[in-house]
This record gives C-alpha cells, sequence and structure tokens, in this order.
C-alpha cells in the first residue's frame, strides 16, 4: 500500500487536473514534518514537470493518441519523478508505491498496475539518463497559454527571447523562503538587504522549523515585506486589513502601528477562523469580521486612516510558489477578475478618511490588474497618488511610485502596488 505521503501527492494532483483546483491550503496537515517534506518536493516537481513526464510516458503507450485516465497519469507522473529527481527515495519504494497507487481503489484509479510497472522499472535502469532525459526535453512542454502570457506582462516592455526563458528557469526551481521575526531570531537567519525585517536562510542552513512553531517568527515572502515598507508619515488611529487571510500583513501592520484600531476583514468562514488563530499566537489585537469585502466596506461606517487591499487577483506572479496555476491559469475568468478589483477599489475608497492612505496590491504581473486600476484612480477627484516606495525596492520611477520589482532580478514574487490618498478637502 502507498504511504500517506504519496497519497496525499496523488489526492492533490487530482484536485488540480481533474477539478481544475488550487492546491488546498493544508493539504499536507495530516503529514509528519519528514513526510510533510517529502510530499511537497514530490508535488512540486510533478506539478512543475507535468508536461514532461507525460510526454515521456506517451511513446510507450500501446496508443499514445487514446492516452490513459487521469489517475493512471497521476501514478507515473508520480513515479517518474521520485526515480528522477528524489535521490533519496530508493528505485524499488518508488516503483513499488506507483504500482500500488495505480488501481486503488479509494483513489477511483483504474487498474494499471502492469503498464505503470513496465514503463518504470524501464526509467529506473538508469536514473542518471532518465534526468537528463526529461531535463533536456523542450521547455514548452511545462508552459501553457498562462502562463506564456506571465512571462511576456513579466518582461514587458523588454524583448523576449533569452529574458524569457531566464526567467522561465527561474520560476520552475522551488522559490527562496523568506522570513520575518516576531521575537529573537536564530543566527541561521540573515538581514535581507534593502527590506527592513526580511529575513533569509544562510547558506547550508536548515529550514528553521522549531523557530517558526515557537511563534517567534513567521514565512512571509519578500514581496510582501517590502510592500509594507511603504513610506508614508501619517499615524493612523484605524486601519483595515481589507482581504486579510492568512494574517501575515495584518501582522506586520499591527507591528508598525501598534496604537492603532485594526480591524481585519475576511470572506472566507474558514480562512477568518485561520486567521483569527494566527493572529491571536501572534499577541495581535484585532477585529476579524467575516463578509464579503466589497459590500461590507459599500455599507456606512466609520471611515480609516490606513486602508490596506491586498486584492484577489489571477496569482500570476506566483507561479514559483503555486506552480498548479500555470495548468488552472487558462480558466481563470480575466474580465470578471478585473471588475472584482475595481469594485473592491471603489468601496475601500468609500471608506478612506480624509488625509488617509489607501495602498493597492496584487501578486500579479498583468498590466490589466494593476497600471489600469492606478490610471482609474488617477482620473477620480479627490485623490491624488503618493510615492511610497523608495528605488531602491525596484519600483518604476514617476509620481505613483508604482511597486513593481524586476523579476529578473529580484527573488520575491511578482507583484504590483501603488498609493493614493485622500485629500483633506475632499
Amino acid at each position: 500500500m502507498a504511504t500517506q505521503s504519496r497519497i496525499a501527492v496523488a489526492r492533490t494532483l487530482q484536485l488540480v487536473f481533474g477539478e481544475g483546483d488550487r492546491v488546498p491550503d493544508a493539504w499536507d496537515g495530516a503529514l509528519s514534518s519528514e513526510d510533510a517534506g517529502l510530499a511537497n518536493a514530490l508535488l512540486g516537481h510533478c506539478l512543475r514537470r507535468w508536461g514532461t513526464l507525460q510526454a515521456h510516458c506517451r511513446p510507450q503507450l500501446k496508443n499514445p493518441a487514446r492516452g490513459v485516465p487521469l489517475g493512471t497519469q497521476v501514478a507515473l507522473a508520480i513515479g517518474l519523478a521520485q526515480l528522477a529527481w528524489l535521490e533519496g527515495v530508493t528505485d524499488h519504494a518508488a516503483v513499488n508505491e506507483a504500482v500500488d497507487l495505480a488501481g486503488d481503489r479509494d483513489l477511483g484509479f483504474p487498474p494499471h498496475r502492469g503498464l505503470v510497472n513496465a514503463i518504470l522499472r524501464r526509467a529506473g535502469r538508469d536514473r542518471g539518463a532518465l534526468r537528463s532525459a526529461l531535463d533536456a526535453m523542450d521547455p514548452a512542454l511545462d508552459r501553457t497559454p498562462f502562463a506564456e502570457l506571465t512571462l511576456k506582462a513579466a518582461l514587458y516592455p523588454r524583448g523576449q527571447g533569452a529574458a524569457r526563458e531566464e526567467l522561465w528557469k527561474r520560476l520552475q526551481a522551488p522559490p527562496r523562503p523568506f522570513f520575518r521575526a516576531l521575537g529573537p531570531a536564530p543566527a541561521t537567519l540573515l538581514p535581507v538587504e534593502g527590506v527592513p525585517g526580511a529575513l533569509e536562510l544562510a547558506p547550508d542552513a536548515a529550514f528553521p522549523r522549531e523557530w517558526l512553531a515557537s511563534g517567534q517568527g513567521m514565512v512571509q515572502d519578500l514581496s510582501s515585506q517590502a510592500l509594507l515598507a511603504f513610506g508614508w508619515d501619517g499615524a493612523p488611529r484605524t486601519i483595515l486589513d481589507a482581504c486579510a487571510a492568512p494574517g501575515g500583513k495584518t501582522t506586520a501592520l499591527a507591528r508598525r502601528y501598534p496604537a492603532a484600531a485594526l480591524t481585519a476583514l475576511e470572506k472566507n468562514p474558514a480562512r477568518a477562523a485561520r486567521l483569527k488563530e494566527n493572529l491571536l499566537a501572534r499577541g495581535v489585537q484585532a477585529e476579524v469580521v467575516v463578509d464579503e469585502a466589497g459590500p461590507w466596506m459599500r455599507r456606512p461606517g466609520p471611515a480609516f486612516d490606513l486602508i490596506l487591499l491586498d486584492a484577489p487577483c489571477t496569482g500570476s506572479g506566483t507561479l514559483q510558489k503555486h506552480p498548479e496555476l500555470t495548468w488552472i491559469g487558462p480558466a481563470i475568468d480575466r474580465p470578471r477578475m478585473r471588475a472584482v478589483q475595481r469594485d473592491l477599489l471603489e468601496a475601500a475608497v468609500s471608506r478612506l478618511a480624509p488625509g488617509g492612505l489607501l495602498v493597492y496590491a496584487v501578486c500579479s504581473w498583468l498590466s490589466e490588474e494593476g497600471p489600469d486600476h492606478r490610471d482609474w484612480l488617477l482620473a477620480q477627484p479627490g485623490l491624488a497618488p503618493v510615492a511610497a516606495w523608495p528605488p531602491g525596492l525596484g519600483v518604476e520611477e514617476g509620481p505613483t511610485s508604482f511597486f513593481r520589482p524586476d523579476p529578473l532580478a529580484w527573488p520575491g514574487e511578482g507583484f504590483q502596488a501603488f498609493a493614493f490618498t485622500r485629500t483633506p478637502e475632499s
């Protein structure tokens, strides 16, 4: 019988490729720390190289044009990924457990154990040759139209060519972890130049699981930390984090403005519960509101001195962290997403106090989710752009100080952000 770590990977791949869902937040929550490490590495390889893995198998099928069911594809991908890229997994474990997955009744996989066994045993005869063969295949096998759109948007206005392949190579590697300290930090974490408070692992240092579990720190992407380093001389009495879960940015705002009354808004009850748990564990005092952000902000209520709107988006800037978006991204309703973002911006403006600051951000490279909304706000009366980020953070120079780090030079996620203030007389 396959181990729980491989079963968890198989179920998650079913969700992504069978139902078009994103990887759930706690998909590995029932696994031990060691098993979760293996499962995350395996899932990452399968998602990043899914097209390559399936292309490798296709010529070995009796009827390549007909293909095989998804369950068989999943079992083959899990086996091949272990043989090619997970050196700590033995040949026996990689092959036998993938064969066990094939035909697993609980998973609903068809009984293709003979096919899976034959392909994997052939591949396992020379694991080095297998890896070389997979790595030599066309990178375009793992790029969907959404990935192509992302690359084009990220690199605009520079040419594509070599820069395109360089960026894709980076996106296909596991992301670098970054941290924010909430208490004393271990010596194995080093400051990141240019981003106050950001930390990263020293060379060859182990991932600080015990430190994170103690509540003394949290994982937070470098772009999120740079975003929250905005320059503003205001002293807000009231703050709204409009799309707050899981609470990393809420925590940072609370630490930066400890005297402010903080409201955290989240529409999803499960994510709101996690938000409450995270804030409680970090000692953050905030009112957590479970409601739709747009309708809630449009209702009569007090204005806020500072509003952070980290809006829902395509996530095109997070392909490295969330490689499943490469495959489910083509199904995203982009016009609807833009409409949601515009509605949230309008609602946020309605609750912004005179002299207050509105910070809008998306983890996307698409101009329709960033500059297009900024240009719309520039035309609205009573609002003025704010140069909130220094050029050292890779921002676009100009009166709006548009935050958009260079994807080839910046190790964090793709982000776009801008800031506006409501003029006192409006």
